[in-house]
């Protein structure tokens, strides 16, 4: 009798292990199965996950497949988004989703994680969509190369010096180009009417740092500058130029001589008064960067601004020099910032018609009413 209930222990603890076997291989065969459709959705695991992680990661893949590679919005509008030197990923997955580029801040974390992209997102500007999927999303921020590059325009910059700084930005645009495209007068802004004399842009590219897309054209850069002066050509600046009597093209061309002599922003309306009274008084207005502008780059001294100016190049053939032309020049010689143009708008009301640098190098001047006082104020 015992040995009959040891043999049918013995049977129903086969057939306990049996089933067991069985049941772990349909286990194992489901995990592997759901590994394998996580691989085709998503690629196969990093190495550096261990088994257990990567049963873990999968299933949680599996679950949250869908919005990991269908976009937010397929007509969702493109926006900048920062990742921060030394940024967790924990935080750019939830400013991802503060800023309605992804669903999920776990789901988009699993997957960095699962992929091992975690470690490879690097710091930069990439211009993103919610019509991106969380997965494009990821391998974006992979690049080396950030999406948005930053160039800056100095004020006081000629078109010339803008061009020369375009090989060395980032985009993908050359000098010559850009140089075309400027010498045209473009259609479509509330000032191009008042630029048909105006043998560029010149002028009215504004100064400032902009945030632009590498690949962006040299028609949408100079847009965008145009675009930003217009927004900084308000009424009230237009209003300070008419009492002035001077017209937008005037007043911008003063503005950037104003621009070139001022060293020191806080004389700029002072220097546009001294300008300005000497064009009400019929006298040439004698300024060095209009000669500089005329005679163009200098080799020997790699710039575009000469200095010194010799007594020959006082005497440069180009309506550009007001040492030999009486009024402004035809155009603009650099582009000028706001200080420079709301200075024009709104000059220091003086009975100056001279200034020279002061001899302390400080980069100020010294203003004279006669031609004996700046005679009597050179540096001795």
């Amino acid at each position: 009798m015992a040995r009959r209930r040891s043999k049918t222990t013995k049977m129903l603890l086969g057939a306990v292990l049996l089933l067991a076997c069985l049941c772990l291989g349909v286990l194992a065969a489901g995990v592997f199965g759901l590994q394998r459709q996580v691989e085709a959705y998503f690629g196969p695991p990093t190495t550096g996950l261990s088994p257990i992680q990567r049963v873990n990661y999968a299933v949680q893949l599996y679950l949250h497949r869908e919005e990991l590679v269908t976009p937010l919005d397929t007509d969702g509008q493109e926006q900048t988004f920062e990742v921060r030197q030394g940024e967790s990923v924990n935080s750019i997955a939830l400013r991802l989703e503060d800023a309605g580029l992804i669903r999920s801040a776990f789901s988009f974390r699993t997957y960095l994680v699962y992929s091992g992209l975690d470690t490879h997102i690097q710091a930069g500007k990439y211009a993103l969509s919610p019509a991106m999927s969380p997965v494009a999303i990821a391998h974006k921020l992979e690049s080396t190369v950030s999406d948005i590059v930053t160039f800056n325009v100095l004020a006081g910059w000629r078109l010339d010096e803008i061009a020369a700084a375009l090989p060395t930005s980032g985009l993908n645009i050359s000098p010559d180009e850009f140089l075309r495209l400027a010498r045209t007068i473009p259609p479509g802004y509330s000032f191009s009417d008042e630029l048909a004399d105006a043998p560029s842009v010149e002028g009215f590219l504004f100064p400032a740092s902009y945030q632009l897309k590498r690949d962006i054209t040299a028609y949408d850069l100079i847009a965008a500058m145009l675009n930003n002066f217009e927004a900084h050509l308000t009424p009230e600046l237009r209003n300070g130029f008419q009492r002035q009597g001077l017209n937008l093209l005037q007043a911008v061309t003063l503005a950037s001589v104003v621009q070139k002599e001022a060293v020191v922003a806080e004389e700029q309306p002072m220097i546009a008064s001294v300008f300005l009274n000497r064009l009400a008084k019929g006298m040439k207005l004698d300024s060095d960067p209009t000669v500089q502008y005329a005679l163009g780059f200098n080799p020997d001294q790699k710039t575009w601004w000469t200095n010194p100016l010799s007594s020959e190049d006082l005497q440069v053939d180009s309506p550009y020099n007001t040492y030999l032309h009486e009024g402004l020049p035809p155009g603009p010689i650099d582009n000028p910032g706001l200080s420079a143009l709301q200075a024009v708008a709104y000059p220091a009301q003086t009975p100056y018609y001279y200034f020279r640098a002061k001899c302390d190098g400080s980069g100020r001047h010294v203003f004279a009413r006669t031609l004996e006082e700046q005679v009597s104020n050179a540096c001795k």
